[in-house]
């Protein structure tokens, strides 16, 4: 259950209403967020419903039956939308988010940045801190290369969206960052979701290789439990018994989620396949299958990208990806409407 007060609502209200739901034998958890505050209702049984409205401040109260309660479709009906900068990510929007699996220096990120423009995208990725499967890979170039990373974006008008692996990173990157992307290998480092969450920066979450639905969105849930509602989703392909590509981009998981929860959610097809010769056709399938965007990694030179050089674009390959996206996006809300 989702008590909603009246908002904004003072300390006192918030305390008053608690005390009166623990005196009913409930549990709760207060969640403030900048358009909301909620009262999580996790623990007991009520004998009356209908009593709950008595509740001091109370504006609405929601009965959710998933154990997953701040980010389920049962809460908010219809579609939630993240703002970042001047773009908004969701159901009325399309974004393309692209660029380099790592950053490698200043002449790489201008020539991305000046192809994104171009090309009306408004958000560039890049790594700087690399979870790596092999120790003896490229691991990143740090805050040096966030702090070129912010430089390059700044003058071009682009919004970052990069990988955070750790809490101690946070305070450091946060001024940095547009968006906190979590990888696939910390989608349930709980601390981590925490953290980021507290820390006000839209967070970026991508599902792990092998994490169930269920498990996705309580991950999710724990970077809202803590006041942060601006989170996207991100499927990313799991891993199958298939060996013939990297992995397989659940096209199915598009369409659940969005019919479980109310963020949006977006698609990673370079990681998803992990072929440069099929991520853009994942693409157009995960764009057709509703996804709310897409996550690509692109290079000015993709056989000599330090990292996913197998499953990277040209530019070409992403400006037809771009615009297919566009006409895929058009063609599902004209047959879909």
């Amino acid at each position: 259950m989702i008590i909603q007060l009246h908002h904004p609502s003072s300390k006192e209200t918030v305390d008053e209403a608690i005390q009166f739901l623990e005196a009913m034998g409930l549990s709760c958890h207060h969640v403030s967020t900048p358009d909301s505050t909620l009262l999580v209702v996790y623990a007991g049984q009520l004998q009356d419903p209908r009593s709950v409205r008595r509740c001091p401040g109370v504006s609405d109260v929601h009965h959710i039956s998933d154990e997953f309660k701040l980010v389920s479709s049962q809460w908010k009906q219809g579609r939630s939308t993240v703002k970042i900068g001047e773009n908004d990510f969701g159901p009325k929007s399309f974004h393309s988010i692209m660029g380099p699996c790592s950053v490698e220096g200043a002449e790489q990120l201008e020539s991305v940045a000046k192809f994104l423009v171009s090309q009306g995208v408004s958000f560039i990725r890049g790594g700087v801190f690399k979870p790596r499967s092999s120790p003896y890979s490229f691991r990143g170039m740090g805050f040096e290369g966030l702090n070129l990373f912010r430089e390059v974006a700044d003058r071009y008008g682009l919004s970052i969206v990069t990988e955070v692996m750790e809490v101690a990173q946070i305070e450091a990157m946060a001024s940095q960052v547009d968006v906190f992307q979590i990888g696939a290998r910390n989608m349930q480092n709980f601390n981590l979701l925490e953290a980021v969450g507290k820390s006000g920066v839209p967070v970026l979450l991508k599902r792990s290789m092998s994490g169930t639905i269920e498990e996705f969105l309580h991950c999710a849930e724990y970077v809202y439990n803590v006041g942060n509602d601006k989170i996207i989703l991100c499927e990313r392909g799991i891993r199958t018994f298939e060996g013939a590509y990297r992995n397989t981009l659940d096209v199915n998981a598009i369409s659940y989620l969005q019919a479980r929860t109310h963020l949006p959610v977006i698609a990673d097809p370079s990681h998803g396949v992990g072929l440069r010769r099929h991520v853009v056709d994942v693409g157009l399938a995960a764009v057709a299958a509703g996804a709310d965007g897409l996550l690509v990694e692109i290079h000015p030179r993709p056989d000599s990208a330090v990292s996913d050089r197998n499953q990277t674009l040209y530019f070409d390959q992403a400006a037809h990806l771009i615009e297919g996206g566009k006409k895929f996006r058009a063609l599902r809300e004209a047959l879909m409407h």
